[in-house]
């Protein structure tokens, strides 16, 4: 995946379909990245995706698995704060996927 094309308007992405230029994303982005990914996203869903662009503005960066599984269960409570509920919203990888889809960069430690 290179571009997306989103109401005629053209938005790069880099080799693993992340944004390019963070500014580019909308919930329109956010819904065709995940279609990419093959996930119809639902409210939880988006309230995942709300805290990991949250918790990009807090620390400048996107967050590794355990920091965002402890953000989470911060925010959303101890049952949604556990990786097998984030694997189930965003296989296989939730750190990764769930950063594409909330426009965020690559987490620094995702293969």
């Amino acid at each position: 995946m290179s571009n997306l094309v989103i109401e005629g308007r053209e938005i790069p992405l880099d080799k693993e379909g992340f944004l390019r230029n963070l500014d580019d994303w909308s919930p329109a982005v956010a819904e065709q990245l995940a279609h990419a990914e093959g996930i119809e996203l639902s409210e939880a869903h988006w309230q995942v995706v709300r805290l990991l662009q949250d918790f990009y503005r807090e620390f400048e960066l996107s967050p590794a698995m355990r920091p965002l599984v402890k953000y989470v269960g911060q925010h959303l409570g101890a049952d949604k704060g556990r990786s097998i509920y984030l694997m189930q919203l965003f296989p296989p990888s939730p750190a990764k996927i769930g950063s594409k889809i909330a426009g965020l960069p690559k987490p620094t430690n995702c293969l």
